[in-house]
């Protein structure tokens, strides 16, 4: 069988950051990082110090959904892309989430798609284009990513509920011409959306699509963990290595490529 593809998603809200997390990604294994530009636009916070049941003190960083975000003007786009392309040494998948679909990113539509334009043109490997952006937006990236060789990941983030595992279906057969790989995630709220999400991948085996299929949240990982039997053709991990990693749904890369050895995927 063929092994899937594994991309490290960056959490790094600073380029120079990035740069760094993208070079460890690319000595743990990864083949791809995918680069978070709306991340940028996060501002890091302090940690809050709480007090656990014994009265002792501990400090606690507030949940990245909780975290302020810059001005739109205090990223230099130019400057950025261009470092991130000077400096990573793996091929990207550039991505700025929208704010609908769970990103960060602190402009309007007009200057996101344009950021994906410039990073279209700076030949990166893979550009992130989400599902609803407007048809006639879409279609000049489109048309732009084929003529400068970039592929398309056609993507769809559901932040609310998980659809039945036929809708996962037919989402991804019915746009498999919008890009050169579909990628659906969704948010897990319980074993029964996990569920959904494997049953789906399961019956996309030997279909004639290139996806990725995912979610987040507690069970949110099977797939990930089975990928190569599930045909996957991406499958996201991260440099991340925290406590109880499974409960997002995330996997840490090196876990992931010795979980394939283990099961002799």
């Amino acid at each position: 069988m063929a092994e899937p593809k594994v991309c490290v998603s960056l959490e790094a809200i600073t380029v120079e950051d990035m740069i760094d997390e993208a070079t460890r990604a690319n000595i743990a294994g990864a083949d791809y990082v995918e680069v978070r530009f709306d991340r940028l636009y996060l501002n890091k916070p302090e940690p809050v110090t709480m007090v656990n049941n014994d009265g002792e003190e501990y400090s606690k960083m507030p949940p990245v959904e909780e975290w302020g975000v810059k001005d739109f003007s205090e990223i230099n786009v130019e400057q950025a892309i261009s470092t991130l392309k000077e400096g990573i040494p793996v091929p990207v998948v550039f991505t700025a989430r929208a704010v609908r679909e769970g990103g960060f990113f602190a402009g309007n539509e007009e200057q996101r798609l344009e950021i994906l334009e410039k990073a279209i043109q700076s030949e990166v490997t893979f550009v992130d284009l989400e599902l609803s952006i407007a048809k006639k937006s879409r279609d000049k990236l489109l048309k732009l990513a084929k003529d400068s060789n970039c592929k398309v990941i056609a993507s769809i983030h559901e932040t609310k509920t998980t659809p039945k595992a036929d809708e996962i279906i037919s989402m991804v057969e019915e746009n498999a011409s919008q890009g050169d790989v579909v990628k659906f995630c969704s948010a897990v709220n319980s074993h029964q959306d996990a569920l959904q999400i494997f049953e789906a991948a399961n019956s996309l085996v030997g279909k004639d699509s290139k996806h990725s299929i995912m979610g987040l949240g507690n069970g949110g990982d099977w797939v990930r963990l089975h990928a190569p039997i599930l045909e996957q053709e991406i499958v996201y991990a991260t440099m991340m290595n925290n406590f109880r990693l499974s409960d997002k749904g995330l996997i840490n890369v090196r876990d992931l490529r010795d979980a394939w050895a283990l099961m002799e995927y």
